[in-house]
């Protein structure tokens, strides 16, 4: 959700905070949500039911596999304010002040750049190349509409007297589309290249990067990484 630009008056630099823009992947999280849901059916099932090892087989496998579905498709997400930028990752969370922040880029990836030099990937707002190249189709598909509408216009404007009334519309009577047309995910990049455009040199948005590592995340992961090790090796 896009909000106003957050202003402080000048003797209360420290005024409430902007609300966030949040991104997130719908297809990470659709996918998440079904992973888990198979993985957790397979992983009690075997549980109750098994014999043997079976159960802590399963048991472990459980507590490696959920918190890696987890951290790869439902955690990450972006979260954009007006004096700041936090960036959750797998296994790490990002906070980076609109101040400390180099440039945001995209290639293959999305990816935002300190102005230390560190490089953070934007998991949640993923790269799509087949969304890239719909939206070329899409835009020269545009450009041709509109070649075509305005030879329509100059033909019946030079054929009817100047009644440039029958030309507004495309082909079929559709309006054509203005300005280019962006992939989602470049859409959002633009939105927070704007956004740090506009806010770097505020006072609010000034301040230390921040990493910390998503040990909620990590710990049961290596527990069970661990106790799958053990099970194997003990055979």
């Amino acid at each position: 959700m896009t909000t106003p630009e957050h202003q402080s008056p000048a003797p209360q630099p420290s005024g409430p905070e902007s609300r966030d823009r949040i991104y997130r992947s719908g297809a990470g999280l659709a996918g998440g949500v079904l992973l888990l849901a198979i993985v957790g059916w397979l992983g009690i099932d075997a549980v109750v039911s098994g014999r043997g090892r079976t159960p802590w087989l399963a048991l472990a496998v459980l507590l490696l596999a959920v918190p890696l579905v987890f951290a790869f498709t439902l955690r990450p997400a972006v979260y954009a304010n007006d004096d700041r930028l936090r960036v959750r990752n797998p296994f790490r969370l990002i906070v980076l002040p609109w101040g400390r922040v180099g440039s945001l880029r995209s290639g293959y990836s999305n990816e935002v750049v300190a102005a230390s030099g560190a490089k953070y990937q934007l998991w949640a707002v993923p790269v799509s190349l087949r969304a890239r190249k719909r939206a070329a189709r899409l835009e020269m598909r545009a450009a041709a509409e509109q070649a075509r509408a305005a030879g329509g216009r100059g033909r019946r404007t030079g054929g009817f007297g100047g009644f440039g009334g029958f030309g507004g519309f495309g082909p079929g009577g559709g309006a054509v589309p203005e300005g280019p047309v962006r992939a989602e995910t470049d859409r959002i990049m633009d939105e927070l290249r704007e956004l740090h455009a506009r806010r770097q040199g505020a006072e609010t948005a000034q301040g230390e990067v921040t990493v910390r590592w998503a040990y909620e995340i990590v710990g049961p992961a290596v527990a069970g990484a661990v106790l799958l090790a053990v099970l194997l090796a003990v055979g």
